[in-house]
């Protein structure tokens, strides 16, 4: 079986290691220096490890399971160049809201999914294996299918825990909702995401963030508490600095837009207004057209 992993970064370069040492057929979409250093070989660190010869590509392949691993705002780009070729069972493990919808446009088959496994980009060609997690993976349309079935059992032969649930649509909203409330705080603020806890003053803000996440998920039929999954979480990855945080400091683009831009938008298609999430949106879009310059 061929496994395609597009989007070769952090948390692609695991899963497609994971892959690999299972024995199977990797093909690792990657460009710019992450590109080059993957030709050279992908080293792993933490939890495991190794280092592995990998076929790495600038292009995606035909394959049997896609694995989209890019930054949200690169799904367009990615689904376009899927088009391209016949890439098998297409699904997402990216952050935040529409990612799906985006690929849809262009690939016949995707799967929605969330993953809470942990992976740093060390060096370009070396990923930190920083913590595991669970990974689920669904249709949008709430079905059990043979295909969620399937990819969730190749993500355990790759020793990853995995299932294939019916409400991964929930499953996407609840990610994003703790996301929001802990990724922009700790880039903002520059703390890793225990932080967000650990302060009275910035538990306040998470706080407000997460009532407002909760509200539009109970309008959308969902009932979740946000707030204390917020806290088990920021508690559980105390020690992890945020990707957005990562970005921010990296001058990179985040994916704010897809994370608390969707609460906002959501919100304001349901009547309901998110003024802490509309701010940190603007403060961390802000940083972004600041480090433009």
């Amino acid at each position: 079986m061929k496994i395609q992993i597009m989007g070769a970064g952090a948390l692609g370069s695991l899963v497609g290691a994971l892959m690999q040492l299972s024995g199977f057929d990797v093909v690792f979409v990657a460009r710019g220096k992450q590109l080059s250093a993957l030709k050279g070989g992908l080293r792993v660190s933490g939890l495991i490890q190794t280092e592995l010869d990998v076929y790495a590509t600038r292009k995606p392949e035909n394959a049997d399971i896609t694995f989209v691993t890019v930054k949200a705002y690169d799904t367009e780009a990615a689904a376009k160049e899927l088009a391209e070729v016949d890439p098998g069972i297409v699904c997402s493990l990216q952050n935040g809201v529409g990612n799906e919808e985006i690929l849809q446009k262009c690939c016949d088959k995707v799967l929605g999914g969330v993953t809470s496994y942990a992976a740093n980009l060390a060096d370009y060609g070396h990923v930190v294996y920083a913590g595991e997690g669970f990974t689920y993976v669904g249709e949008l349309d709430g079905r059990m299918s043979n295909e969620a079935v399937e990819v969730a059992e190749v993500l355990r032969k790759a020793g990853m825990r995995a299932e294939a649930v019916s409400d991964i649509h929930f499953r996407i909203w609840v990610k994003a909702v703790i996301n929001a409330a802990i990724n922009p705080i700790t880039a903002l603020c520059r703390v890793r995401n225990g932080m967000v806890v650990e302060n009275e003053n910035l538990w306040r803000v998470a706080e407000a963030v997460a009532l407002e996440g909760r509200e539009v998920m109970l309008r959308m039929g969902y009932d979740f508490d946000a707030v204390s999954e917020v806290r088990k979480v920021a508690e559980m990855t105390a020690e992890n600095r945020s990707s957005m945080l990562q970005d921010v400091e990296r001058e990179r683009r985040t994916e704010i837009d897809f994370i608390n831009g969707a609460i906002v938008r959501k919100g304001m298609e349901l009547g309901i207004n998110c003024p802490v999430n509309e701010t940190l949106l603007y403060l961390i879009r802000g940083i972004e057209s600041g480090s433009s310059h």
